[in-house]
């Protein structure tokens, strides 16, 4: 597993950030180290309120890049005056809030603990259905935690979600390592039965699926896209980390997955459903990445266009199969993570702009920065509601907005 080091500097509402990244990164199976040189991985959650503030970024950011393994900024100067970390020679990932557990996790599958149970975090359920996978990733570390998918039966998994419900949840959000082989163990494939079971538990609430592998997803992809079409309670989102988009890396890394399995998965979706969000990962810098399938890659972002996508400079992780390579060098590395990066920006705010004059339902879901609430539309696109206590809104409620305006990877909604 990774180990993480966070500063953060500035508001409250940064240190709240902070809170959630390091709760995803434990959630995650990471662990905190004693300090920056010995992490894998050195978070900087920004400030940016005056000059001096920002030189004093500036000057930290570039003493973490001379400290640690691979620095991420984040936080308001990262999001506001994200160029001049780049101008100023920093080779660090600039990433809103919300891409940073994902980034910093190299890729990896999330680890849930032996000791992990469903828990209430304001409004929001998180329900882990499983542990373990069916992969062997030459690059992830967490299966030598986790090992085989172990599958709670469905009925245990449903009682747990209502208890979830009847505690307040307005969100569940259903974790794993691999959503996707649920049921494997027993020798069925049942994760569409599953959530099917948990929309039809009595309240108001919507529920997120986390991560699944495109193999796990290619073997139900009909039953499970005719699930979320036929349950409004089910987020239309799918999490399903595609990594590479040339065959002869997904093989180097043993992904279990071809491109057009991926692709098919997508297919699927696409005519059973008119608004859904795709989330995928890309990993960039394999050790056996050319440049030709880094051209692979970049031209299936451009063919599938997901509305969400996180992009991951590979890095070594101890006792893997990959730490073993060969390794490319960081100037290769940084230029295409850059080069994907700007095209994901370019995609993702595109599909954010399609949004401007929509009406759209969404749940607020938890406090954002100042007075305003993070909310998610149908198909868990992040919509931000300002002056959230002057429209009465706060999380937990159900409210109608019209987009007004967009910042590239969330709008902006008013009720209505």
């Amino acid at each position: 597993m990774a180990r993480y080091h966070i500063e953060t500097y500035g508001c409250t509402a940064n240190r709240g950030e902070s809170r959630r990244i390091e709760r995803a990164l434990r959630d995650g199976g990471h662990a905190p180290a004693e300090g920056p040189s010995d992490a894998d991985v050195a978070i900087l959650n920004s400030c940016t309120v005056v000059e001096k503030t920002e030189r004093n970024m500036l000057r930290r950011a570039e003493e973490l890049e001379e400290e640690t393994a691979e620095l991420i900024v984040t936080g308001c100067m990262a999001l506001a005056q994200g160029e001049e970390f780049r101008e100023a020679g920093v080779d660090a990932r600039v990433l809103h809030w919300d891409d940073v557990p994902t980034a910093a996790m190299n890729g990896e599958c999330p680890t849930p603990t032996p000791d992990s149970e469903p828990i209430l975090d304001g409004v929001v359920g998180i329900l882990p259905i499983a542990r373990g996978c069916m992969s062997d990733c030459s690059y992830c570390i967490t299966k030598q935690a986790t090992g085989r998918i172990d599958s709670p039966p469905i009925e245990e998994n449903v009682e747990k979600a209502r208890a979830l419900i009847h505690a307040g949840a307005k969100e569940l959000r259903i974790t794993g390592q691999d959503t996707g082989v649920y049921g494997w163990d027993q020798g069925e494939r049942t994760l569409h039965e599953l959530l099917d079971r948990i929309c039809d538990i009595d309240g108001d609430f919507r529920v997120r699926l986390g991560m699944a592998n495109p193999k796990g997803v290619h073997g139900i992809r009909d039953e499970l896209a005719a699930v979320f079409a036929e349950n409004e309670e089910l987020y239309d989102f799918v999490h399903a980390p595609v990594q590479s988009g040339s065959n002869e890396v997904l093989g180097d890394m043993r992904r279990q997955h071809q491109v057009s399995e991926f692709v098919e998965v997508v297919e699927t979706f696409d005519e059973a459903l008119d608004h859904w969000t795709l989330s995928t990962d890309f990993i960039v810098g394999f050790p056996t990445e050319t440049d030709a399938d880094h051209e692979q890659s970049m031209a299936l972002l451009r063919e599938v266009r997901p509305e969400k996508i996180n992009v991951t400079r590979f890095s070594k992780r101890p006792g893997t199969d990959a730490a073993d390579m060969k390794g490319l060098g960081g100037t290769v590395k940084k230029e295409r993570s850059k080069a994907m990066s700007e095209l994901k920006m370019e995609i993702v705010g595109e599909a954010y702009g399609a949004m401007v004059g929509d009406e759209r339902r969404v749940l607020a879901v938890e406090a954002g920065t100042g007075d305003s609430v993070k909310c998610r539309d149908s198909a868990y696109r992040q919509v931000i509601v300002r002056n959230a206590t002057d429209h009465g809104v706060e999380p937990g409620d159900f409210l109608d907005v019209e987009i007004t305006s967009h910042q590239t990877v969330y709008a902006f909604g008013t009720p209505i």
